[in-house]
């Protein structure tokens, strides 16, 4: 009967352990999805522009959402009517997301 007890108490020990130590632990969540409402905008310049293959070329600042430091490159534009109305030496904000691998221009508005 003694080492029944035992084997029981060390039982209720043993499970109470793992509860406690269970209860200290997160589950991983899902990181969220960064909303363009939240990512910055970014100063950049027009260097090159062709509105029918949707790409422009912009001399840009940092980029911090994509760790991107400033420089002058092309992208693409998530859709082609962002371009209407611009031209080369235009200044603008825009904000930019890696999309399948690519950095993709998902907003852009000139500076007034």
């Amino acid at each position: 009967m003694m080492n029944l007890c035992h084997i029981l108490t060390a039982a209720v020990l043993a499970a109470t352990a793992v509860h406690a130590s269970a209860q200290g632990m997160s589950m991983p969540t899902k990181p969220a999805a960064a909303s363009t409402a939240t990512m910055p905008l970014v100063d950049g310049e027009i260097r090159k522009l062709d509105p029918a293959a949707g790409l422009v070329v912009l001399k840009h600042g940092d980029i911090p959402n994509l760790a991107m430091p400033g420089m002058t490159m092309g992208f693409e534009v998530e859709d082609k009517k962002m371009l209407n109305g611009l031209k080369v030496g235009d200044k603008v904000r825009f904000q930019a997301e890696m999309i399948k691998g690519k950095a993709i221009v998902t907003d852009l508005k000139p500076v007034k």
